[in-house]
């Protein structure tokens, strides 16, 4: 017929013949079938009309290869899917029954019914196969009414799940609904209405009470911190990064609490911690750990949280303006001889950790100035837990900071390896020239000034004649070492140890008692003065020894109101307080199981206020200078720059060690216009020149 010009008649008697089959016999069907056994009779209608259409399809295939073609029309089984869409499937109120079936299937199944699966499958295939390389059929007929009625289902389900629920089982319950979904969606609807009805989920369940949920009594993000709940934030992170700025309401909510943590340690004035430098360290070190164990096991190490929790820490260690003591003094307890419980692989580990706190602080060059005394001490007093760890602590702040930061405090190692040389030459010279050191064996640390941080201000004191007699021949020979120097005695950082001798506790006993005593330079002063009386007052021994007073009231505490087993003297009146007229005597009961008896000195937690003050001043000195340095660098590379954007770059370069005031560098920028470095323009006061 194709051959004789008739595929026109063939093509419509074609169309003809499956449209009346369609409408008398298969529709009439399915039809009858609305209320009894629908999808299954459907079914079977769709698969006899999908067998009938290939092999009527193999019968025309000239004409489907020919005149189809030629004229552009829908092939053969093109043609019947449309005729069985269109007369069938879309037919009055099969189209409606139809979807309605599949949503109630649908609906049975999220109430935990069992239905029949594979009645859906093949009504959503057929649907999809209907489109003919679309998917209007099936998100006409099914997909969009079934996403519209899953959103209200879940909006209804989302307010019960909140009213009836704690946030922890609230999650678990909508991460078991989209794995329901999902799974459903693979089984028996198109493998895309997946990530469609997934997103109905995530917005009805999650996205339009994330705060509600983040922010539950008793059960919310904060509970879940507190109580280290680690299964509860995975889980909750995982679902709220499904959704936009999810993660960022968790965030939120994650920093409100650090930062009320942070300042409860760092800020809090009925807090204890807060003035006691080892626990407050101690404690931020802990919150660290507790928050780098939820970002890495509860937030997937996310650069969000990450960077929330290194701004939070940053922002209260800074509260305190005694945060870089508190960091050094944390750092001297650990690198000090004697530290219980503590190998030297876990001191390693907890100065990486003070370094992470270190990064955080904005004011390095204070915690520089301090580190630098405590490396002191420790150093002269011997206390270091081992030279490798303190190179070791140098080398992290090396790496962090630079050599300029570092340079001194390598130099006072330099100084220390020096000076056991000298005092091995000192001895021999002694040995040598047989010089009458009158019975002292003298150590004498020779310590370059711009290294150490010796302060300023009066530490000059009546050393006894023997000591002084044996420093002045090292003097001697020093100088006549190296010529053009000089040696001034510090002797608020030297040691002694003392003979004692006293006298016999009971009659009957007549064996005196002798002890060496380890003290400071300062004690062994006063300790001194008893060898010619028997009894001195507070003001006497202040004039005889000339020892700073603050010096003095410590040690005079630490003979006379220490533990029992150190009251070297006996103070009238007892208590700490001293006054010029109270009375101090050699305790002739003094007793110790020990020979080698050591006399601590009461110790400050750190500096009292007139020395923080001395330390500011000094800091605030070094910086003036540090800021000029900084200008003259910029504007010498820039010749001209406006003042906003000097500020930004002097700011910026100088970030690493401390963070200057806007107000301070423009104070700064006028004392060098004064000295004529720089200048400003005719035409614009706030632009600057470069004087060469």
């Amino acid at each position: 017929m194709v051959l004789h010009k008739h595929g026109e008649r063939l093509y419509n008697g074609l169309k003809q013949v499956v449209t009346e089959h369609l409408e008398e016999k298969i529709r009439k069907e399915v039809v009858a079938s609305l209320s009894n056994n629908f999808l299954d009779t459907l079914n079977a209608a769709w698969n006899d009309h999908q067998t009938s259409m290939v092999m009527i399809r193999d019968i025309l295939m000239y004409m489907d290869r020919v005149y189809v073609q030629q004229n552009g029309v829908d092939n053969v089984y093109n043609l019947g899917l449309i005729l069985f869409r269109d007369k069938v499937v879309r037919y009055g109120n099969i189209r409606d029954h139809l979807c309605q079936t599949l949503l109630t299937l649908v609906r049975k199944e999220r109430k935990g019914e069992v239905v029949d699966r594979m009645a859906i499958r093949n009504a959503c295939q057929m649907l999809m196969i209907l489109g003919i390389d679309s998917r209007h059929v099936y998100e006409e007929d099914f997909e969009t009414p079934f996403l519209e009625e899953s959103a209200e289902f879940y909006k209804m389900e989302g307010q019960k799940f909140l009213a009836e629920n704690s946030a922890s089982i609230y999650i678990q319950k909508v991460e078991q609904r989209i794995n329901e979904e999902s799974e459903r969606a693979k089984h028996y609807l198109d493998p895309s209405t997946e990530e469609a009805i997934v997103k109905v989920v995530e917005e009805e369940l999650i996205r339009k009470h994330m705060k509600t949920i983040v922010d539950m009594e008793n059960s919310g993000v904060i509970h879940m911190l507190k109580h280290n709940k680690i299964d509860d934030l995975a889980r909750m992170y995982r679902l709220f990064s499904r959704v936009k700025d999810g993660l960022k309401t968790i965030c939120d909510c994650m920093r409100g609490y650090l930062r009320e943590q942070g300042k409860a340690i760092m800020a809090d004035e009925d807090n204890e911690c807060s003035k006691n430098p080892i626990p407050c360290i101690q404690n931020l070190l802990n919150l660290k750990d507790r928050f780098d164990h939820f970002l890495h096991n509860g937030f997937n190490n996310v650069k969000l949280f990450k960077q929330a929790i290194g701004a939070e820490f940053e922002f209260f260690l800074n509260l305190n303006s005694r945060s870089p003591e508190f960091l050094s003094l944390f750092i001297d307890d650990k690198l000090k001889k004697g530290v219980k419980g503590y190998s030297e692989q876990e001191v390693e580990a907890i100065l990486d950790k003070c370094m992470v706190l270190f990064r955080f602080l904005q004011e390095k060059d204070v915690f520089e100035r301090y580190y630098k005394q405590h490396l002191a001490k420790r150093l002269l007093l011997q206390k270091s837990i081992s030279d490798d760890s303190e190179k070791n602590m140098i080398s992290k702040l090396k790496t962090e900071c630079g050599c300029q930061f570092t340079s001194k405090l390598e130099g006072m190692f330099k100084d220390m390896t020096v000076s056991h040389s000298t005092n091995e030459e000192f001895r021999q010279h002694v040995s040598n020239n047989q010089i009458n050191l009158v019975g002292i064996d003298l150590t004498v640390r020779v310590l370059t000034t711009g290294f150490w941080p010796t302060q300023a201000g009066n530490h000059k004191c009546n050393v006894p004649p023997q000591a002084q007699h044996a420093f002045d021949c090292f003097k001697r020979f020093y100088l006549g070492c190296h010529s053009g120097r000089q040696l001034t005695l510090q002797p608020q950082l030297g040691t002694a140890e003392l003979y004692a001798t006293f006298p016999p506790l009971k009659k009957d006993d007549p064996q005196r008692r002798k002890h060496i005593f380890q003290v400071s330079s300062y004690q062994m002063c006063i300790l001194m003065l008893f060898n010619s009386k028997e009894k001195l007052t507070y003001e006497e021994i202040a004039q005889d020894s000339l020892i700073p007073e603050r010096d003095l009231n410590r040690a005079l505490q630490s003979f006379a109101c220490g533990k029992a087993t150190q009251r070297v003297l006996i103070k009238e009146p007892k208590g700490k307080e001293m006054a010029p007229t109270d009375m101090f005597c050699i305790n002739d009961q003094f007793t110790s199981k020990l020979f080698r008896v050591k006399i601590q000195t009461v110790l400050a937690k750190g500096e009292s206020e007139p020395e923080r003050k001395e330390t500011r001043s000094k800091v605030d000195e070094d910086r003036k200078h540090e800021i000029e340095a900084a200008i003259v660098r910029v504007m010498k590379a820039r010749k001209k720059r406006p003042h906003n954007l000097l500020v930004a770059e002097v700011t910026e370069q100088l970030r690493a060690r401390f963070l200057p005031s806007p107000q301070v560098i423009k104070k700064r920028i006028e004392g060098l216009i004064e000295r004529e470095y720089l200048t400003r323009t005719p035409e614009d006061r706030k632009v600057y020149l470069y004087v060469a």
